[in-house]
């Protein structure tokens, strides 16, 4: 008997939380497909995040955001990563609770400015004051991501590896149902 995912699960978090790297791991080891909406976005419009931020707004690639989420969760299940404000938004959460359990990576803020602030493709960080915006985006989306279905602190010096190990045990131990057995 093999295991098998009975609904998706839906990495939430700031930028810098390690969605993508540990959703590819959790993935790999759930045998399931993983997908990172960031990279679906930046494919079906053949331009990165800051480029359609900065040609089009924010608000267009949030609304780009939502239909392109709604595609891969109608799907079958596996690993999603979102962007990190991917959540805010009501009908995000909406879709994500009917047919995912959501999990919010939470990293500390000094974890998430060590991993972000060489990164010029973030464009919500490209203002006179990156860390500033950082904390205080973290601050304001803190409470919203407090919402997810399960919340999983990240420790700084953990590899993918031992991160994923434990967000495997959590989530079993939190949601046993998340697997069924196949023949």
């Amino acid at each position: 008997m093999t295991q098998v995912l009975t609904r998706h699960i839906v990495l939430i978090g700031m930028m810098g939380a390690g969605k993508t790297a540990i959703g590819s791991e959790l993935a790999r080891r759930l045998r399931v497909p993983f997908t990172d909406s960031d990279a679906e976005i930046e494919a079906a419009a053949a331009m990165s995040i800051s480029e359609i931020f900065a040609r089009d707004g924010e608000a267009f690639f949030r609304a780009r955001e939502a239909q392109v989420l709604s595609r891969l969760l109608a799907g079958a299940p596996g690993v999603v990563s979102t962007g990190g404000g991917a959540w805010m938004r009501p009908e995000n959460r909406q879709i994500i609770g009917e047919r995912g359990l959501s999990v919010w990576l939470n990293c500390s803020p000094e974890t998430l400015w060590a991993r972000v602030r060489q990164r010029p493709t973030r464009p919500l960080l490209q203002t006179a004051d990156p860390k500033g915006t950082l904390l205080r985006l973290l601050a304001e989306r803190s409470p919203v991501y407090a919402l997810a279905d399960l919340e999983f602190v990240s420790r700084a010096g953990d590899t993918i590896e031992a991160t994923a190990t434990r967000l495997i045990a959590e989530l079993t131990a939190a949601h046993p149902t998340l697997t069924q057995e196949k023949p």
